[in-house]
């Protein structure tokens, strides 16, 4: 299911080396949540087990893989990379087990830049093993071939409108398999960008793509501060990598305390910035009101959307921003677990996310009610400092 310790996005490597270099004391749990309606079993539990213990704590670098890293992501630095030779993951930090309250309860526990690689392994292990354990009559929907036609379909179309477009799709992929079959389709597609995936990047000959995830702004909330996390979170990144991987995502506390935070420094140094909540019309005006305000052109400066998106609604965002700002694309389960092509059994819908740093409670606002994560007390407590509710809402 994981076939090689690279097969994980691109974005946690790059925040294992910030944690190893800012903050390599702290300690970090992450928790598991079922926003779906689908359940699990003990059998299905059993099985993740061993595939943790077994299988995933034998990943890592190869020689291969570690000179590829060092040619193509030169913003990795050698002391990371020799940290990276010799990482093994550490099957003690993952509890999992069946609830009446909650179904499915992973937690993972440990130093954070060793945990910070577990979110996206373990999304990928349990969506395999649930299409390959529990819910296995979508095999007979079709061959692999014709699930690439669909691909090249939905490629053909961004690539017809002139959407520039990444593939996403780790996390919550049908399997391993059908992963490296899209990708294979994919390679056809000009206006494809990269992946996520290292793995399939350096596979493949695409760029991997990735900057920094929520974990980071909501991890410097409790070790730097929560009200100007954003601007922290920012500056700490410029200090990392000087300029690289430029995209800051702009919804961990809601896009318009972002704003707030995002001086003409920060404007100026990032490239451009990440949807992933909330109304996308809503956000694209917000941004182009941002760059104006700070003096700043907006063509020269790029949002990238994300928030599952799919090829329609990609078209539809790429007309809306064309001669306002520059855009691309992140799309990922509409690519590796199409909801239309598998319409009878459709992806889980589940979010690993960080829970606590050095015991502190952390949160994600987002611009859509729906994605909040937290718990009750710590999400009352950042709505109210952020002004989005009262402390009693």
């Amino acid at each position: 299911m994981i076939e090689s310790i690279l097969d994980n996005d691109l974005y946690k490597f790059t925040m294992q080396m910030a944690v190893l270099e800012l903050f390599p004391e702290a300690e970090a749990e992450y928790r598991f949540t079922n926003r779906g309606t689908q359940r699990f079993s003990e059998g299905f539990v059993e099985e993740l087990r061993r595939v943790i213990d077994e299988d995933i704590s034998k990943l890592t670098l190869t020689d291969e893989e570690y000179h590829w890293l060092r040619e193509h992501c030169p913003y990795l630095k050698p002391m990371y990379l020799e940290y990276l030779k010799n990482f093994r993951f550490r099957p003690e930090e993952v509890t999992v087990c069946l609830t009446e309250e909650k179904g499915l309860d992973m937690r993972v526990k440990g130093p954070w830049h060793s945990t910070i690689l577990w979110e996206i392994v373990l999304m990928a292990s349990v969506s395999e093993l649930y299409f390959s354990t529990i819910e296995t009559g979508w095999n007979g929907n079709g061959s692999l071939e014709a699930y690439g036609e669909k691909i090249i379909e939905i490629g053909k179309s961004l690539e017809e409108n002139g959407c520039l477009f990444s593939e996403f799709g780790t996390r919550r992929r049908r399997s391993f398999e059908l992963h490296d079959h899209v990708m294979k389709a994919l390679t056809g597609i000009k206006n494809l960008s990269g992946t996520s995936n290292v793995y399939f990047a350096k596979k493949y000959g695409l760029k991997a793509i990735g900057t920094v995830g929520h974990e980071w702004i909501m991890g410097t909330s409790a070790l730097v501060g929560l009200r100007y996390a954003n601007r922290f979170a920012f500056e700490n990144w410029v200090e990392v990598y000087k300029g690289d991987l430029g995209i800051a995502l702009t919804d961990t506390f809601g896009s318009d305390a972002f704003f707030k935070d995002f001086n003409l420094k920060l404007s100026k140094i990032y490239d451009g910035v990440r949807h992933d909540s909330g109304d996308p019309l809503v956000f694209v005006e917000k941004v182009i009101a941002h760059y104006n305000k700070m003096g700043i052109d907006p063509m020269k400066k790029v949002v990238v959307f994300s928030d599952a998106l799919n090829a329609e609604d990609a078209i539809k965002l790429k007309k809306y921003c064309s001669g306002k700002i520059n855009c691309s694309f992140g799309i990922g389960t509409s690519l590796t677990n199409n909801s239309e092509f598998f319409r009878e059994s459709p992806p889980l819908n589940m979010v690993i996310k960080l829970h606590s740093i050095n015991g502190i409670p952390v949160v994600k606002l987002s611009d859509s009610p729906e994605k909040e994560t937290g718990g009750r007390d710590a999400l009352r407590v950042a709505n109210y400092i952020f002004g989005r509710k009262g402390l009693d809402e």
